[in-house]
């Protein structure tokens, strides 16, 4: 196959992609329709703008596999990773990061490189030839959408994904909060209180949730039924689920100390991380939310803190379109209907930037490998990168398939471990040890492949 690569969508997995074929040696076309066209969630129109929140979670590639993701996108020179590093702001054991400036970043990058063309324009048809990754996001446009379901013959499966609100910090009241990480996680002071603490007593705490649930709340489409990403719950979804679901979710009261009232444990606590570099945006944790903006404004003033609050951003929802992968993509992410056709990101039925990322980066090397006439294996599944492929390519049941964090079950058992808490422990490191070398020797042979 010869020509360059065109990748439909410039987020997180159409950049990652771009960047991993052209640094092969592949010329690549990305697709972008923003800024000509705008979606409800994006704001600007640069590559790779951060929506939902701006972290990419922890980076513990010891004991966490989204941690191992980064380290395997690490190894792999991966632009997201760079970027994320470069632009990352205190978050105790999390990878949070400055959202506008690492989209600036991401964007001049690939401008600026030579193989990298930018056209803003709407692809709405499936194309016949050539090789390309569609990369479209949750957000793809209803043309192209319309086409991807008529060539797969079945309906876009769908789910919601919320937004949370992002508050100016000097709106904020430090006489009633306080900054710390939960058990003071981090190496350093300012990792240690990356975080500002907003705590409620019983009585507060209560008197929220009356609020959170009698708020009015956006009313779907007739026909369109409510089904949300279990990690991006709306946080009045969780409340109805009971009354005590925030106190052992995002509000949890542990691992904090109210420097204000030392000898009192608050009841519950909202927490806020900080948005951009400056210190001068902090978003609310994991309060995503479908309330209507009046009511977001009066409900979030009741949190003790948050009285005077000035939001930069209200929480929204939005719907987010996947592909039924597991029939629909083999194992080098192609379309089996159309094999010049590949697919990448959440679109996929992956979720999270990190996820989203990751198979972009797998799609650009296989799709320029492909182009160069390489011959690879496929990515070995006992790597992070291999178990979410394994999985939305034929480990999920199709009937029942959902958007999926990566996680360690995903991975195959390694044998003669105990198991237990202790266990899990020496059963995680054995997990990523092995994945670290699967994804080592993947890449090697890839460029050894090159280098011939």
């Amino acid at each position: 196959m010869s020509g360059p690569l065109h990748i439909v969508g410039g987020g997180m997995a159409g950049a990652e992609a771009a960047w991993q074929a052209a640094r092969m040696g592949v010329d690549v076309v990305i697709h972008e329709m923003r800024p000509n066209i705008k979606t409800f969630a994006h704001r600007t129109g640069d590559l790779a703008e951060m929506v939902c929140s701006n972290s990419f979670r922890s980076d513990d590639d010891e004991q966490n596999a989204v941690g191992l993701l980064h380290w395997e996108m690490r190894a792999a020179g991966g632009l997201i990773m760079e970027m994320a590093d470069r632009h990352r702001l205190p978050a105790g054991g999390a990878l949070a990061v400055d959202r506008e400036a690492f989209a600036r970043s991401v964007t001049a990058y690939l401008m600026q490189h030579p193989k990298i063309t930018v056209q803003h324009a709407e692809i709405k048809e499936l194309p016949k030839d050539g090789c390309w990754i569609i990369a479209t996001g949750p957000l793809t446009s209803q043309g192209l959408g319309a086409a991807i379901a008529r060539e797969t013959g079945r309906d876009a499966l769908a789910f919601f994904d919320a937004i949370a609100p992002i508050v100016h910090y000097d709106s904020i009241d430090m006489s009633r909060a306080w900054m710390q990480s939960r058990y003071d996680k981090g190496e350093t002071e300012e990792e240690r209180t990356a975080y500002i603490n907003c705590p409620m007593d019983r009585a507060q705490y209560e008197a929220f949730i009356d609020a959170l649930l009698a708020a009015e709340k956006t009313e779907f489409h007739e026909g369109e039924t409510a089904s949300y990403f279990d990690g991006c719950l709306p946080i009045e979804v969780m409340a109805e689920r009971g009354r005590e679901t925030l106190r052992h979710g995002p509000m949890k009261p542990v691992g904090l100390t109210n420097p204000h009232q030392p000898e009192i444990k608050p009841h519950a606590v909202v927490q806020l991380r900080r948005d951009n570099a400056l210190g001068t945006l902090f978003n609310i944790v994991g309060f995503q939310t479908k309330m209507k903006y009046g009511a977001q404004t009066s409900v979030f003033k009741m949190i003790p803190g948050l009285e005077n609050a000035r939001f930069a951003r209200l929480g929204g929802i939005h719907r987010n379109t996947f592909l039924n992968s597991p029939t629909l993509l083999d194992d080098r992410l192609r379309l089996h209907a159309r094999p010049h056709i590949r697919f990448a990101g959440q679109i996929t039925g992956v979720e999270g930037y990190v996820e989203s990322a990751a198979m972009g980066l797998v799609a650009g090397r296989l799709a320029a490998a492909e182009i160069l006439g390489q011959n690879l294996p496929p990515v070995p599944q006992d790597s992070a990168m291999g178990a979410l492929v394994h999985h939305i390519t034929g480990g999920a049941e199709a009937r029942s398939f959902q958007p999926m964090n990566v996680n360690f079950g995903l991975f195959r058992p390694v044998d003669g471990l105990k198991g237990g808490r202790r266990g899990r422990v020496h059963r995680y490191k054995a997990y990523t040890d092995r994945a670290k070398a699967a994804w080592a020797s993947w890449l090697a042979a890839q460029d050894m492949s090159l280098a011939s």
